[in-house]
């Protein structure tokens, strides 16, 4: 497993390149302002289209929870982009055993009031905008791991150019009150599904003048 590293310049660095190649490529990252209990950590969980998705959420972390961002992120991935460590990245390897110290490294994150988890449940990129969103057992094992104190958010973000040349970013955000350690994965995903539908239904119906 490779894990998050911890240096002051080099995440000062990695927060300042992300701002700026956000800011290159995307006309805008909209969110929604959902009021959350600072004292208590969070297990955000969304959708998996892109390379922007971590970003996005870092960006909507940085202005709007302002925790200490971690992400799951593929064992081959790390590897390939080794600076993603310095922001907040750690590995998860395909070997049943590798999943487990990885699950478990997640859960362990969510004891500190201060930090936010970022999980991807679908394991792989699926198209923006895809019908149904199918979800790997492994979020589920964290959440049975973890307190009840920590705060589920959905979340779901889609990309649209509108009438712009550069795209604009949608996040919609819901924090899910029900803690699912006492339900299914399928419980957990139909959750997220209706969150998901509704905010794919919100995307037509925005103006595209304002």
């Amino acid at each position: 497993m490779i894990y998050p590293k911890q240096n002051g310049i080099l995440f000062w660095f990695f927060k300042w390149y992300v701002k700026r190649i956000a800011r290159r490529h995307f006309d805008k990252i909209i969110f929604d302002e959902i009021s959350l209990d600072a004292s208590k950590p969070i297990l955000l969980i969304a959708n998996h289209f892109s390379f922007w998705d971590s970003l996005i959420i870092f960006c909507v972390n940085e202005r709007l929870f302002k925790k200490k961002a971690y992400v799951m992120v593929l064992e081959e991935t790390m590897r390939k982009d080794r600076f993603l460590k310095y922001g907040g990245a750690f590995s998860v390897g395909k070997k049943p055993r590798d999943v487990i110290e990885s699950l478990n490294y997640a859960a362990g994150l969510l004891n500190d009031p201060g930090n936010l988890v970022l999980m991807f449940p679908q394991g792989k990129l699926y198209p923006n905008f895809v019908e149904q969103v199918h979800f790997k057992r492994g979020v589920l094992n964290i959440i049975q791991k973890t307190n009840p104190n920590v705060q589920l958010v959905f979340a779901a973000t889609f990309v649209q150019y509108f009438k712009h040349k550069k795209p604009t970013a949608t996040v919609n955000l819901k924090q899910e009150t029900v803690n699912y350690a006492d339900k299914t994965i399928n419980d957990l995903q139909q959750a997220y599904q209706q969150h998901y539908t509704a905010s794919k239904l919100l995307q037509t119906e925005i103006d595209i003048e304002q």
